[in-house]
């Protein structure tokens, strides 16, 4: 059936409501989930959707063992209701600005090492834009790329830009990696750690498929080394640092993750050779959706944020290089002494 016409019907017949649940359902692919997020009773989610179903004479929804999918009709009604809401959003964002205001609603998908940059991000633009209310989601990554397969946010915040999606990415703000240790710790203020030397230590891992993880791996790997065995395995950056806090063993981390304690507190950066492990993050939106006037103003926020917090690290990891200089050259004038 062609749009066009699936339009019409919707148009005279169909309430916002009931399309607002049915995108809910096919957006999130879950009954639950989507009472959930509209703040519904799950037999009100079933009426409105059999209500639509009705309009349109065609079923939207059908069962695959324990997964919901859209028919033919409901990717066409799906992508109307796109098109409607977007509209909407734009629409309303374009009174705001007449207003003398900007308003609107901005879903952000981060992947989990990246939850210490996105509240910063959102706090500064939040400021500029008092009217405008986030979503936040912090996930791994596994589940932050089903997130983007199913379209369930506006922006996505990751790591190394995944093979096989329709979406546009850009860099956004460097990621070093560095290793860290409790304060106490006898490699602490040792220039020029051999990369070898690590694998004498306790490591705290990151669970596997963490971007973190991999970089590691592959650092030792084309060192010709084998990877060092972690003591354990942890999916918080938070809990890692407790850790290391209390003398478990060393890690390797983002040093953003350490935006709040700074360099100089509990937990220190050791200078081992190879680091940092420069990586990146970015920021990623589905390519076949025009950005709202929302998430155009969020992405260009961003990227002038990005370039001031850019900056600021450059800052901190060169007094990291001058410190390891300093010690390198101490500890030559005492060999050669």
């Amino acid at each position: 059936m062609a749009r066009a016409n699936i339009v019409g019907m919707l148009a005279r017949h169909a309430t916002l409501r009931q399309l607002q649940v049915f995108e809910a359902v096919a957006r999130l692919g879950s009954f639950t989930r989507a009472a959930e997020e509209l703040f519904l009773a799950q037999p009100t989610v079933s009426m409105q959707l059999k209500k639509l179903t009705d309009t349109v004479g065609l079923p939207l929804l059908e069962q695959i063992g324990i997964r919901i999918q859209l028919t033919d009709t409901g990717r066409e009604v799906y992508a109307a209701c796109q098109e409607v809401f977007h509209a909407l959003a734009n629409l309303e964002m374009k009174i705001a600005d007449l207003k003398g205001v900007r308003c609107g609603h901005l879903r952000l998908g981060v992947i989990t090492s990246a939850k210490y940059l996105a509240p910063h991000l959102l706090g500064q633009f939040g400021r500029l834009y008092p009217g405008i209310d986030f979503a936040l989601k912090v996930t791994n990554r596994e589940r932050l790329l089903e997130r983007i397969a199913n379209y369930e946010d506006d922006l996505y915040i990751l790591g190394q830009p995944p093979q096989g999606f329709d979406i546009v990415t850009y860099p956004l703000v460097p990621n070093p990696l560095v290793v860290m240790a409790s304060r106490n710790h006898p490699l602490v203020g040792i220039p020029n750690i051999p990369l070898k030397r690590l694998l004498q230590e306790p490591f705290i891992m990151r669970e596997p498929g963490s971007g973190t993880r991999d970089a590691l791996l592959r650092l030792f790997e084309s060192e010709g080394l084998k990877p060092p065995a972690g003591r354990m395995e942890l999916a918080s950056n938070e809990a890692i640092k407790q850790a290391i806090v209390a003398g478990l063993g060393i890690s390797v981390l983002s040093l953003h993750s350490l935006a709040l304690e700074g360099t100089s507190g509990p937990i220190a950066v050791l200078d081992v050779q190879g680091f940092p492990i420069q990586r990146h993050w970015y920021l990623a939106h589905p390519k076949g959706r025009k950005p709202s006037l929302v998430v155009q103003a969020f992405l260009d926020f961003v990227k002038q944020e990005g370039s001031r917090i850019a900056e600021n690290l450059e800052r901190e990891i060169a007094k990291i290089q001058r410190l390891r200089s300093s010690r390198s050259a101490k500890a030559t004038s005492r060999a050669s002494a």
